[in-house]
């Protein structure tokens, strides 16, 4: 095994399980009932933050009794990068909102910086209304604006560095099974 994968594996398990799959599969459901209450009749598009939305689109799509179009986009601030920087448009969002409810799912709301402004985007692009569903919720002051939440959220977590079910270390542990807190962050 090389050092990359030794290190790896030893975040791993040296980290705090915060959420097992149990819990985090129990938000999906709750999450999928309240979508599907809001947007059943509302034809809406869903796009995919890639890459920690892929997950939770992954995750949450199949429970999703209706139709709905899927797209995708790509901005980041934080790369592999255990901090954010400036926002980083990488892929457009791949189908048009105008006129369109849209829902955008991704993995976390930190500061919300990148959350915000994908908003910002796509109500600017003309879309009927545009929500927002998040795994975790970070728990902390440091919103991008005081209050901010995402409009479906499956759990509240504490301000730690996290990782499991799209959310990455250093670019790994996407496909962790619950989410978990690296140990000392």
């Amino acid at each position: 095994m090389n050092d990359t994968v030794n290190s790896l594996n030893t975040t791993f398990d040296e980290a705090d399980c915060l959420a097992d799959k149990a819990t985090v599969e129990a938000a999906l459901d709750r999450m999928a009932r309240a979508i599907t209450e809001r947007f059943s009749e509302l034809d809406p598009v869903v796009y995919a933050v890639m890459n920690g939305g892929l997950v939770l689109a992954g995750s949450l799509l199949p429970r999703l009794p209706f139709p709905l179009e899927l797209a995708y986009l790509h901005a980041t601030r934080y790369g592999n990068a255990l901090k954010g920087h400036a926002l980083d448009w990488r892929v457009p969002p791949t189908h048009p909102p105008e006129g369109r409810h849209v829902l955008v799912l991704d993995d976390i709301l930190d500061e919300g910086l990148t959350l915000a402004a994908i908003v910002d985007t796509l109500r600017a692009q003309g879309a009927a209304s545009v929500s927002s569903a998040v795994l975790v919720h970070k728990c902390h002051d440091r919103k991008a604006y005081p209050g901010m939440r995402a409009d479906f959220c499956g759990l509240d977590i504490e301000d730690r560095f996290l990782f499991g079910y799209g959310m990455d270390y250093k670019g790994y542990w996407r496909n962790a099974p619950g989410i978990f807190a690296v140990k000392g962050h």
